[in-house]
């Protein structure tokens, strides 16, 4: 089968290219997709510029961990899906390919009302914030929560879910187009965080006594800045943390500091089942209107994938980027 191959760590242009693999056969309790679509997370990127050695698999590779297509195969054991279900899910790494084989457990029929590139979108950032916001901090009606990089991959459904919880919602972006997309998704009180300081709008938004729950997509000095908006005994919950921060506030409002790494249970192969139930959960709240995926106005091919990444690191993206599979 075809597929796009990382050959060597670096730049997007230098270390891609396309061919052929073994196409994958599916194992008792696995299946195998036809992948129809991907989409670029930080954690790609990071991969290929071999940020993570630890995670990254030998060369040539086949990256990307979001994927959505129709079931090829159905291994021994599978008795939820058959052939022919569109389904979607966090496969871990391989999606960058015409077929994909991964644990049952891990995927859950599409949204009906999504299109195969916008289910891809979802695995990842859907649910770090389902993990953070509604399994880990357990956001609850009238809280009042933070979202920073409110139109950025993980941050547009973590507000929408907000939401959806009940909560008293803000939000942070970078661009008055990005302030608005907040508040189109939701945002009670949107925040140019360039111009204000985190002072200013907890005084606000909260009278001065913080945040209940924050929700820190950013990392570096946005996490410091998540852990100086929170309120005394609140929670921060943060999808980078790969840095060393000054934990003083932590201690001084005896908050709770939530890590969320989505990848670690695909990882080790445990609760693979709770990935599978979370995306049939935000299947439904998709399907009802409460959540739905924000794709970034250019749309990429699975051969275009330097393109897609170089645009990934831009800074220019808004919403998640999406590639489809161009071998169909």
């Amino acid at each position: 089968m075809k597929a796009m191959l990382l050959e060597r760590f670096g730049e997007p242009e230098e270390s891609f290219r396309l061919g052929e693999v073994p196409r994958p056969q599916a194992g008792p309790g696995e299946i195998v997709i036809r992948v129809e679509a991907t989409s670029v997370n930080p954690i790609d990127c990071r991969l290929r510029r071999g940020l993570h050695p630890q995670l990254a698999p030998p060369l040539p590779a086949v990256l990307h961990g979001d994927a959505a297509g129709v079931v090829a195969e159905v291994g021994d054991g599978v008795t939820d899906l058959r052939v022919g279900d569109a389904v979607y899910a966090l496969i871990g790494q391989g999606a960058l390919a015409e077929y994909a084989v991964l644990d049952a457990r891990l995927a859950a029929r599409i949204p009906g009302t999504c299109s195969m590139a916008e289910a891809a979108a979802l695995p990842v950032v859907g649910l770090t914030a389902w993990y953070g916001l509604i399994e880990r901090a357990r956001l609850r009606p009238g809280q009042r929560a933070l979202i920073h990089a409110a139109a950025g991959g993980v941050g547009h459904i973590a507000l929408q879910l907000a939401r959806w919880a009940g909560a008293v919602v803000a939000a942070t972006a970078s661009t008055p187009e990005k302030l608005a997309i907040a508040r189109q998704l939701g945002a009670h009180a949107a925040i140019d965080y360039r111009s204000q300081s985190v002072e200013s709008y907890v005084r606000e938004l909260t009278d001065g006594l913080g945040f209940d729950v924050v929700f820190d997509t950013v990392g570096k000095d946005n996490l410091d800045r998540s852990l100086e908006a929170a309120r005394p005994f609140g929670q921060v919950v943060t999808a980078s943390a790969r840095s060393t921060h000054d934990l003083t506030p932590l201690h001084s409002k005896s908050l709770t500091l939530h890590g969320i790494f989505t990848l670690l249970q695909v990882r080790l192969g445990v609760g693979l089942e709770q990935h599978g139930a979370a995306l049939a959960r935000i299947a439904e709240l998709v399907d009802a209107g409460h959540v739905r995926p924000l794709l970034d106005e250019r749309r990429f091919t699975f051969e275009q994938v330097a393109e897609a990444h170089r645009h990934a690191e831009s800074g220019q993206a808004v919403g998640k980027i999406t590639l489809t599979n161009p071998w169909m």
